[in-house]
């Protein structure tokens, strides 16, 4: 029940934030003047008839620069990004064609600088309103000088946030909604420039979840995926939480040491240990040399039949690497927890195993519950554990995939290995919404949010 009601809280805040901006709206159309009306039709030219020249100048050759740009290339792309390209390249007959994946950039591009120009436009207009309502309640309009002032000062944050963002949008939002918009296309295969792609819809996500070959090995690897990041996140967490409380036990001598030996795993660059392990389990390694030696038969830890056994080495190599790191965050956490609450809890007769359960891991699931979500989710996307442990081995009844591969390693075969770019795209948008559904539903259940209060 409370967390309905949070849900319903969050959701009637969002409510009252959209009113409040209609209303907003509202406001300055209905009672703008002729000036301000003038900034609606021609960007700056409000803060122009007010005087403002400098603003009004900005303004107006920003929307000089955006028209210009729009002429140029902007609606082009856009058609672009909607048809991915008419013309096919004919080298016979010396024909260029179109380039779907350069149109389907360049069009999320101009989109980003449609919405970049809304912005811009809709500051224009509430710029020039304030203009307005100083001028009419005999305030001093601000100045060019005024607003340069303001953004070192008040609004600095902004100033500073303005390059960064910029950043963000070229090069980090665009790739990912490129990535995401190749889901729904025929991009792969022999579909690749310089022939044509085209908008397939959803098509690709049947073709994973109820088609062909893709399906089987997708819920396979699916099962697989979501049974290795709980085994293995579970192994690490309470791992490191085990060996955080036995060095904090004031009966262990040379705490300093053993505190310290755990952490080189943590040092030694992971790589190097995965490749450490895959020669040790591999065919002419140490194990199998004292197998061979004791008389046996040469185990195939690591080979293309030893599904179980190498997902089990997996999971071992994966503890090795990752529990320092939550044995170093709970041994932090578990200084600062009070003796006092496990004396009163021994008084009123509580057992280890009660004080545990009661006082210790609420208090440490209430501080680690973000990593703990930030664990699991990298180890559901940890690609690297499995593609150095086995390589590139293919399984029977799987798809270009093997056994203990997971869907991060599978979109990279499809993908990179045999040119699947749609099937990629559509599993990667896929696992995010298989991890933020998960992240959010876990945090939400979590202590860190339903008892902040209690904690405090």
């Amino acid at each position: 029940m409370k967390i309905k009601k949070k849900i319903r809280h969050f959701f009637n805040k969002m409510k009252e934030k959209v009113l409040q901006k209609y209303e907003n709206t509202k406001e300055v159309i209905t009672q703008a003047n002729g000036k301000v009306i003038s900034s609606m039709l021609i960007m700056g030219s409000g803060q122009l008839l007010y005087k403002r020249w400098a603003k009004g100048f900005l303004y107006l050759f920003a929307q000089i620069l955006f028209y210009l740009y729009f002429i140029l290339f902007g609606a082009s792309d856009l058609f672009g990004f909607f048809t991915l390209g008419k013309k096919v390249e004919n080298p016979w007959y010396g024909i260029k064609g179109d380039n779907s994946i350069v149109m389907l950039i360049m069009g999320i591009f101009a989109i980003i600088a449609c919405i970049f120009y809304i912005v811009i436009y809709i500051h224009n207009v509430k710029d020039a309103y304030q203009i307005q309502c100083d001028v009419d309640t005999l305030k001093t309009p601000a100045t060019f000088k005024d607003d340069i002032k303001n953004m070192f000062d008040k609004s600095f944050y902004k100033t500073a946030l303005f390059i960064p963002i910029l950043g963000v949008l070229v090069f980090s939002v665009l790739p990912i909604v490129f990535m995401i918009l190749i889901a729904f296309t025929n991009y792969g295969g022999d579909i690749v420039p310089p022939a044509l792609v085209d908008w397939v819809g959803f098509s690709n996500f049947k073709k994973i979840l109820s088609l062909g070959e893709f399906a089987p090995t997708f819920f396979k690897i699916l099962l697989w995926n979501v049974l290795w990041a709980v085994i293995s996140t579970a192994i690490n967490y309470f791992g490191g939480l085990g060996l955080a409380l036995l060095l904090n036990k004031k009966c262990v001598k040379g705490k300093a040491f053993w505190r310290a030996f755990p952490v080189l795993a943590y040092a030694i660059p992971g790589f190097i240990t995965l490749l450490g392990f895959k020669f040790m389990f591999s065919n002419g390694g140490p194990i199998n040399y004292y197998i061979t030696k004791a008389g046996g038969k040469a185990i195939g830890f690591l080979g293309i039949d030893a599904k179980w056994t190498a997902r089990i080495i997996g999971l071992l190599v994966n503890a090795w690497i990752s529990i320092p790191t939550t044995m170093l965050l709970a041994t932090g956490i578990l200084s600062n927890l009070s003796p006092d609450l496990f004396e009163a809890a021994r008084v009123d007769g509580a057992p280890p195993i009660k004080q545990f359960t009661k006082i210790t891991l609420p208090y440490v699931l209430f501080a680690t519950t973000p990593v703990l979500i930030s664990q699991f989710i990298g180890n559901f996307n940890n690609f690297g554990i499995f593609y150095f442990l086995r390589g590139s081995i293919y399984s029977d009844g799987y798809f270009l995939a093997s056994d203990t591969d997971l869907l991060i390693n599978w979109l990279y075969r499809l993908s990179i290995d045999n040119n699947y770019y749609s099937i990629g795209a559509a599993i990667s948008l896929i696992i995010f919404i298989i991890t933020s559904v998960i992240s959010l539903t876990v945090y939400v259940l979590s202590p860190s949010y339903r008892q902040e209060e209690t904690f405090r």
